[in-house]
């Protein structure tokens, strides 16, 4: 709900007036005595999603841009009129549950914030993020999450793009770009500062699995992302807090931030185009899913004139985005097929170990555990594992000397794969242990 406060120019009280009688509006009017252009100030309740088709009534009827209007929120208001005018508007699809276009924009600007506070809070959150990283930790990095400011600018974007706002959506471009860059260079001062002053011991960062995490974007990355634009959008138009919705931002940005800036620091190709890759996916498919969302929200430019304007620049915004994308995806899709290849070859392998031991009927299948290569520039080109182990529960005293070599024929079909086979006794602890 919202309380909304008008002044009324000279020679439009009666206009006014007129148009909150028709829409069966409670009213308070109380007149200007200062001895300026108005004659009074009119102030009114309103359902959120009455506020901008009432503006609009009153700017039509002669409610001058340079006329105040002030819009709060409102915790209760007891009246049956009301109560009848929430429940019209409620019925309303195109207006139910969202805000208007002044209160939109004004969300917008308050959420981009101001430069100094915008790269301090950057670059505290993306160091943060990379100890996290550095440290394996996940709570570490969700904590970065939390104190990044990076909702902001995109929501301002996309704002700006939908109401042809061009200084605004400047603004949220500008201060995307500029996170972006200040975020990777905070992750590599940092990380270099730490391996100089041997503040960390050396280790092989592509066996870190926050690490790991962020070099393999596939199309669920895309997913996560266009999730957290649309419901960055949303919870702008529902006039909502936008903090939790922030963090979900984050968690695709402020991480794969953190990761490129350390592959810098380490000197690893592969981790930066990875983690780059991931960067400019989540970062495009958030302005591009909170944009579509707004624009099918029905927010468009206050005055009709500019609406071609307005769905030209959408439109082209939105066909630079998707184009892209579309080449990031490229990359996606190979990551998706070598995980989908990786995923077949395991099972085929599993199979094939549960076909040749299912010939042994005393024999019990207890695990079979696939061990790939610890060195992502290796698994990018092989996805079959470096080894493969299978334990199996014997009864005592049992010995199967060829099993070894018909696994490996059965499961690696000849490939240079090791395959290891353990013994556990049904009725004793100890262990043999055969190896082909």
């Amino acid at each position: 709900m919202r309380l909304v406060q008008v002044m009324i120019p000279a020679g439009k009280r009666e206009a006014v007036l007129d148009v909150l009688d028709d829409e069966g509006i409670d009213y308070v009017l109380t007149d200007e005595t200062s001895g300026r252009k108005y004659t009074g100030v009119v102030s009114f309740p309103l359902p959120s999603e009455a506020v901008e088709p009432i503006l609009q009534e009153l700017r039509e009827a002669g409610i001058e841009r340079q006329s105040y209007t002030v819009v709060v929120d409102a915790e209760t208001v007891v009246s049956q009129k009301f109560e009848r005018l929430q429940e019209r508007y409620a019925e309303e699809e195109e207006t139910t549950k969202r805000i208007s276009r002044e209160e939109l924009k004004s969300q917008a600007r308050e959420m981009a914030p101001e430069l100094p506070a915008y790269v301090l809070l950057t670059v505290v959150s993306v160091v943060i993020a990379t100890a996290g990283v550095l440290l394996d930790s996940a709570a570490v990095v969700v904590g970065s999450m939390v104190i990044a400011p990076l909702i902001g600018p995109a929501m301002a974007a996309s704002v700006g793009t939908v109401l042809d706002d061009a200084d605004l959506f400047a603004r949220g471009a500008r201060l995307q770009l500029l996170g972006l860059g200040i975020g990777i260079v905070a992750a590599a001062v940092f990380t270099a500062m730490l391996k100089t002053f041997h503040l960390i011991p050396p280790m092989d960062i592509l066996i870190v699995g926050q690490v790991q995490e962020r070099l393999r974007p596939d199309i669920l990355s895309l997913a996560v992302a266009l999730g957290a634009g649309i419901a960055g959008a949303m919870s702008m138009r529902s006039g909502v807090s936008a903090s939790l919705v922030g963090v979900m931002i984050a968690v695709a940005l402020v991480p794969p931030l953190a990761v490129v800036g350390i592959g810098i620091a380490y000197g690893k190709p592969l981790v930066v185009l990875g983690a780059t890759v991931l960067v400019l996916v989540n970062v495009l498919s958030i302005n591009l899913a909170a944009t579509a969302t707004l624009w099918y929200s029905g927010y468009r430019p206050e005055r009709w004139l500019r609406l071609d304007d307005a769905r030209t620049a959408t439109i082209k915004r939105a066909t630079i985005l998707v184009a892209s994308i579309a080449v990031l995806s490229v990359f996606l899709g190979g990551v998706t097929y070598m995980s989908y290849t990786t995923a077949a070859i395991e099972d085929d392998m599993v199979a094939g170990v549960e076909t040749t031991v299912a010939d042994n009927p005393e024999l019990r299948l207890v695990d079979v555990d696939l061990v790939h290569d610890e060195n992502l520039y290796e698994r990018v080109f092989d996805p079959r594992p470096e080894r493969v182990i299978v334990t199996l529960a014997r009864p005592p005293g049992e010995t199967y000397p060829g099993l070894p070599e018909r696994l490996r024929e059965t499961v690696v079909n000849g490939d240079d794969v090791v395959v290891e086979v353990r013994y556990m006794e049904y009725q004793s602890a100890g262990n043999a242990t055969e190896t082909a």
